[in-house]
């Protein structure tokens, strides 16, 4: 039996359906995201919860006119199927692939690359905005949802929105998740609004009636507003947002067709901002991810019957370290009392849920708020506690200010949990924590360091927490190397490398993950004769200045192994102190990434890709020797031409 899918290609497509039609499509839509996502990771609950919304929205809107945005983006899986990108989409966050995220540079109908929250309304009211001035008409549509709300940047957008009234949609997408459950008293509201008759209809149909009255309509209309009004202020649903000065609709059921079209056709041509308040199901359709939409949130591989995940490829298994972070977490808070965990909206993704379920009372999710998050830190710090921060790098970025201002110059003993450093993988360009060792080690007062496995991950855990400094600690999303992680903690001193391997032909000096993979270079280069010391860093700041100088004074070539940006790096720190010092910078050699956002892909073939594997990293050193044997060789030829 042929498929209402097959037929649908662009939007244009889809209006040419029925609007009876419409049920049977999305049911289409949920199998076919299904069946792909089953066999190729991603975003499944937030998608299937969006179906008959995605579906109404591009039924009512021309985006090749008009311009949807949608905030975070980890749920424009239909959209996307929706707008010409249907025959990729088995591709989906595959290495050359579709992005898992909207991507301008996929499609005109993604006005923006994204994959934070909070920058939709922004965004869209900006568009609004440039209309406005070029004299453009057109509708600007910006997709949030109810953690997305209580962000701060969504917060000053629809504060800024009631004031300009520029024209704007904000459809509040309401599943009563983020990525977990939503928090916070904006979600109270919410909630509270779900359970109360609907007014919407009320206001529409007074205007409706008074305006059709041949005689007293017009003229009676702004004593009932007032009388509407006033009833609303009582016991109205979305008052906050009349308050800000938005027009509020809804709520309305988010899965109801005829509600949604109905809804969008009424109130598209109003002019300036209005919210529509729809209420949707997450995981809808697929019984396994209604029940636990956070599993399926990004969810590995599973069985389409019954939604069980696979099991991981066969092999010793290993603890990722995140699970490593979160364990040790609440190990040492057994036994310290002062030790508080804060996230913003990623108990699960941090690894700091377990901490949460043992330790209730001192454990702090803010919601998708990383600036109160680190700001909180400052005054449970202030008050005589240890806030240990669990939180993605590239998310951080959101909260540099606080972290200058709010922690370093306070000079307060905060703990960043660093987790998601480096090449994340198939989330790409907007998630890669790349960034987070230049715009960290700038800070004064503040410490950088990076575990070269689980067990030296644990024992920074607590070196860090014991410091009473600002330290940050930053780790990346895959399994430690470690065999076994063990009971008993390590100590070092603050700012001292660890010397692994002795070697006479070089240096590979190698920070947080890179430390074992340059172990395993080390070997391969031992086979083609090649010795070469192998450095554990630990710090990025403080470095340690006596080993790196002895290092350089004593081995005609090191080369810095990271995986985070070059431009601001580890290996920039070590050609300051160098540099500094007077010594032969020349000796130095950097790998690291390159000055491009990274596209999406396994993290292990990102790496290989940019010469950061085992491999690379040898091939690099022997290529660095060659290159220094022949520019001897010419400089001593050159000598001996100059003394004839």
């Amino acid at each position: 039996m042929s498929k209402l899918l097959d037929g649908i290609e662009f939007p244009e497509d889809l209006k040419k359906l029925a609007i009876d039609d419409l049920p049977k499509l999305a049911s289409e839509i949920r199998e076919f995201i299904i069946d792909v996502v089953s066999k190729n990771p991603g975003h499944l609950a937030s998608n299937l919860g969006v179906v008959e919304l995605t579906i109404a929205l591009h039924y009512c809107f021309d985006f090749k006119r008009d311009r949807i945005v949608w905030d975070v983006g980890h749920q424009a899986y239909i959209h996307k199927i929706l707008t010409g990108r249907k025959s990729r989409f088995p591709t989906l966050r595959q290495y050359k692939g579709l992005s898992g995220f909207p991507c301008k540079t996929e499609s005109i109908y993604d006005p923006f690359t994204c994959g934070h929250s909070g920058s939709a309304i922004s965004s869209a009211m900006g568009i609004s905005c440039a209309d406005e001035i070029l004299g453009f008409k057109r509708s600007l549509v910006a997709v949030v949802g109810d953690g997305a709300i209580g962000a701060g940047m969504s917060l000053e957008a629809l504060n800024h929105a009631g004031d300009l009234k520029k024209n704007l949609l904000v459809v509040l997408n309401d599943n009563e998740m983020s990525i977990s459950n939503t928090v916070g008293a904006f979600s109270k509201y919410l909630t509270k609004i779900r359970t109360l008759p609907l007014f919407t209809d009320l206001k529409k149909d007074f205007h409706h009636l008074l305006s059709i009255l041949p005689v007293f309509g017009k003229s009676v209309e702004k004593t009932v507003d007032h009388v509407v009004e006033m009833i609303k202020r009582g016991t109205a649903p979305g008052q906050i947002f009349e308050d800000l000065g938005l027009s509020y609709f809804g709520p309305i059921d988010g899965h109801d067709f005829r509600a949604l079209t109905g809804t969008l056709n009424d109130i598209k041509n109003l002019t300036g901002p209005v919210l529509l308040h729809v209420i949707t199901e997450k995981g809808r359709g697929f019984e396994p991810a209604f029940k636990n939409p956070t599993q399926f949130h990004s969810s590995g591989k599973f069985e389409m019957c019954n939604g069980k995940m696979q099991p991981p490829a066969s092999g010793p298994k290993k603890a990722s370290y995140t699970k490593v972070f979160g364990d040790t977490l609440v190990d040492l808070a057994k036994n310290d009392p002062k030790i508080v965990g804060i996230t913003a909206a990623m108990p699960d993704g941090t690894g700091i849920v377990s901490f949460g379920n043992k330790f209730p009372d001192r454990f702090f999710d803010v919601g998708i708020c990383e600036q109160h998050a680190v700001g909180l830190a400052n005054g449970l710090c202030a008050g005589g506690l240890k806030p240990v921060v669990a939180i993605y790098s590239t998310f951080l970025q959101r909260a540099y200010d606080q972290v200058f201002h709010d922690v370093c110059l306070q000079q307060n003993g905060i703990v960043f949990a660093v987790d998601r450093a480096g090449v994340v993988g198939n989330d790409g360009p907007t998630h890669n924590g790349v960034f987070d060792i230049s715009y960290l080690r700038n800070l004064p007062g503040l410490i950088l360091m990076a575990p070269k496995d689980g067990n030296e991950l644990k024992s920074m855990l607590k070196i860090a927490i014991d410091s009473g400094k600002t330290v940050a600690i930053r780790y990346p999303k895959e399994d430690v190397p470690d065999a076994a992680i063990t009971d008993s903690y390590e100590t070092f001193d603050i700012g001292k490398a660890s010397v692994l391997r002795e070697g006479t032909d070089g240096v590979l000096l190698a920070f947080g993950a890179m430390v074992y993979r340059c172990q395993h270079a080390a070997e391969k280069l031992s086979a083609r004769g090649i010795e070469v010391t192998v450095v554990n860093a630990r710090f990025a700041k403080p470095l340690d200045k006596e080993l790196i100088l002895e290092l350089v004074r004593n081995h005609r070539l090191i080369i810095t192994v990271e995986d985070h940006a070059l431009m601001g790096g580890f290996g920039s720190a070590v050609l300051e102190l160098v540099s500094d010092e007077r010594e032969d910078v020349n000796k130095i050699l950097r790998m690291g990434i390159p000055d491009r956002f990274i596209e999406h892909g396994p993290r292990d073939l990102m790496l290989k890709n940019m010469g950061l594997d085992e491999e690379g990293i040898a091939d690099k050193f022997v290529a660095a020797l060659e290159l220094m044997d022949i520019n001897s060789s010419l400089t001593k030829a050159g000598k001996r031409r100059l003394s004839v």
